[in-house]
């Protein structure tokens, strides 16, 4: 074997970029210095059950760089839960990175790697914010099993590793992200097709109590029994709550070996406009005078059944009867996709359908003939009421007074404490995203953030008409106003307002031309201290955004539950946030953060001049957030509710909530209470 005995790296970094950038650091922090982008290759060799010849090889997304060769001393390690060769790689590289201002994106080793050491994966994600992608060595497709080893096994480790690396850029797009994957029939394959092993079930279990955990399990052990087929229909695999809530949960289901698939249809243009359009008049936001007509409606209808047609209920889809493959139980998202269920239940009566709900009705107009939204829900209930559930956010009022009480259930949004929106990044992970977004900013000539030196206030959400963005600059304003009159002498923060675009969310670009308005003809005196972005998907960006604010807002003047309040809150973030949607039963107010009406500004920059003024008040705050999250808001409690009702529904019992919420029926179905101060969610508002 070639460098039997070993090999270092041996690219040395320009000692005059080096000194620059270390210059750059000391004296604009973190988000100043640019990182080199690389990828890296891994590759090991087990001679026997005492030592592994590991092989690392560094890639720009061109040209292999450098690479080092290491036996590493196994002696056992396994069986005591130690992972030897996961210890190497992950010091290795975060040397690499420190001593060459390198920023690794992307590794790829082989899936026999991954058996070996188990721990690799989940340390490089979660330790270096690097995505390991796993990979059959002489193999195109999905096998875990090489069926001709003689190609691979003929290759010295260190060409193998750089095989690896060669093979793993292919897997992200020019946004440095993993490209996303939608297979056949629609489904949706999460974290770059499988290859993406991200996260294992102990990660997962360390993000709940033992409790939530447990009465999980009990479903997934029942589920596995009984081999349920659980499918989800969504309209969009990316850019919004549902498809991060969908990605989150079909992670954990393959993790558990529960059978579960996502599904979305193929995008039509002019569809999501119609959609968008449809969100915005349920939610009581459009103009008075839109509507939706009867041919945008049939556009609509149109458009589903020809995916159902086509990809869904044709032979081996997931919408044939169960007995011909398809799904024992399905879940429908969301108001783009209920079109589906008369489908479903035309050639199955019996088979269950659970439609969720994931957006505030304003229930009060759908019930008022003659207003944009009774003609919407009109025609939208024309398909739910086919449903065998109605599951909403934990909001009574969201549900139309037509909605059979005993078929409502309540659950609220979700979100992974180990995505890339909220894992723990280290330093110089999030000083590479922070000169991400500075970057950005300087191409557009934005406001940079000068952190930390300036701290910042930030509101992290789409650009919606609901999201109450001339507030957050009403209120920023106020805020500066009482400062320079109260403390003259305190130098006030930055103010960050972001959010993703979404495919299906035509809206944005108007209203971030409406904030800019806003900002130049009302607050031009405040402009080099407001930081307005509408930003390509990162994750981790906003993971970053969010973990080196001071605090952060939420003032939506219409909003379903809003889970990046307890996304904030969970990081100590004191959030303040309207009194709107599910936002109170996330926000104990004077606790974690406060609450206040919507359009109050004069109230948000009261409290954001105590945030800032009281170093006390703040740091029992923050403290107090990061304690006060429930699991209900996290992928592990959403599992529990869907593996619950998945479980209920394909046995035949079925469940009758009555307006209940599903934690609470799958917690006692489990036999498994909540214990004394636990957190849970307020089951009233």
């Amino acid at each position: 074997m070639a460098f039997k005995h070993g090999r270092s790296f041996e690219a040395k970094p320009s000692a005059h970029r080096t000194r620059r950038l270390s210059q750059l650091a000391t004296k604009e922090g973190p988000f100043a210095p640019a990182l080199t982008t690389l990828y890296v290759g891994i590759s090991a060799v087990f001679s026997n059950s005492h030592s592994a010849v590991v092989a690392v090889a560094i890639h720009d997304s061109v040209y292999l760089l450098d690479f080092s060769v290491k036996t590493v001393e196994l002696e056992a390690a396994l069986e005591r839960g130690e992972d030897p060769v996961a210890d190497y790689v992950i010091a290795e590289l975060e040397s690499y990175e420190h001593n060459n201002l390198s920023k690794f994106i992307g590794a790829g080793l082989p899936f026999e790697l991954v058996k070996k050491s188990p721990k690799l994966c989940s340390r490089l994600w979660l330790e270096l914010d690097i995505v390991p992608i796993s990979i059959l060595p002489e193999s195109e497709g999905h096998e875990t099993e090489l069926k001709d080893r003689t190609f691979w096994s003929a290759k010295c480790v260190d060409e193998q590793a750089d095989s690896m690396a060669r093979k793993c850029i292919m897997h992200f797009g020019p946004s440095l992200a993993p490209l996303l994957q939608v297979g056949y029939r629609g489904v949706v394959e999460i974290d770059s097709g499988g290859r993406a092993h991200i996260l294992t079930l102990d990660d997962f279990k360390s993000t709940c109590s033992q409790s939530t955990w447990n009465a999980m399990m009990h479903f997934v052990t029942e589920l596995k029994k009984s081999k349920t087929k659980i499918a989800f229909f969504s309209s969009t695999p990316q850019g919004g709550g549902v498809a991060l809530m969908r990605h989150a949960l079909v992670r954990l289901a393959k993790v558990l070996d529960v059978d579960l698939n996502w599904y979305v249809p193929k995008p039509k243009p002019g569809v999501f406009r119609i959609t968008k359009t449809i969100h915005n008049i349920l939610q009581g936001v459009a103009k008075p005078d839109v509507r939706i007509t009867a041919e945008e409606k049939q556009v609509l209808t149109d458009w589903i059944a020809d995916n159902a047609k086509r990809y869904w209920l044709s032979s081996g889809g997931p919408l044939r009867p169960a007995e011909e493959g398809g799904a024992d139980v399905i879940m429908i998202d969301d108001p783009q996709m209920p079109g589906l269920i008369p489908l479903i239940k035309s050639i199955t009566p019996n088979r269950p359908v659970l439609y969720r709900s994931h957006i505030q009705i304003r229930s009060d107009l759908a019930m008022t003939e003659g207003s944009p939204q009774h003609d919407i829900w009109q025609f939208l209930w024309g398909n739910i009421q086919h449903a065998d559930m109605f599951i909403s956010h934990p909001i009574p009022s969201f549900v139309p007074s037509n909605v059979p009480r005993n078929k409502v259930a309540y659950l609220p949004a979700t979100t992974d404490w180990l995505d890339g929106l909220n894992k723990d990044l280290n330093e110089w992970d999030q000083g590479y995203y922070g000169h991400l977004y500075n970057d950005q900013c300087h191409a557009l000539r934005m406001t940079e953030l000068k952190w930390p030196a300036k701290k910042y206030i930030i509101q992290v959400a789409r650009f919606d008409p609901a999201k109450g963005i001339p507030d957050v600059i009403e209120s920023y304003a106020e805020f500066r106003r009482l400062l320079a009159k109260h403390h003259p002498h305190i130098e006030a923060p930055q103010l960050v307002i972001c959010g993703n675009g979404s495919v299906d969310d035509p809206d944005g670009t108007i209203v971030l031309d409406e904030t800019f308005s806003l900002l130049e003809t009302r607050f031009p005196h405040l402009l080099s201290s407001i930081s307005v972005m509408r930003l390509a998907p990162n994750d981790q960006l906003l993971n970053t955004l969010i973990s080196a604010s001071y605090a952060v807002l939420q003032l939506s003047t219409r909003e379903g539950f809003e889970v990046k309040v307890s996304e904030a809150i969970h990081k100590g973030k004191p959030t303040i946030a309207t009194n709107c949607g599910g936002i109170p039963l996330q926000v104990q107010h004077g606790k974690n953060g406060y609450l206040v009406e919507p359009g109050d500004w004069h109230a948000v920059a009261g409290h954001l001049l105590d945030l800032w003024t009281n170093g006390k008040l703040y740091e029992e705050m923050s403290n107090y957030a990061k304690h006060s999250v429930s699991d209900e808001v996290g992928t592990v409690g959403n599992a529990l509710s869907w593996f619950y009702l998945a479980n209920k529904w394909a046995n035949g019992k079925g469940v009758q909530p009555n307006e209940k919420w599903v934690n609470d029926l799958a917690r006692e179905e489990a036999a498994i209470p909540y214990e004394k101060g636990e957190n849970k969610l307020p089951r009233t508002i």
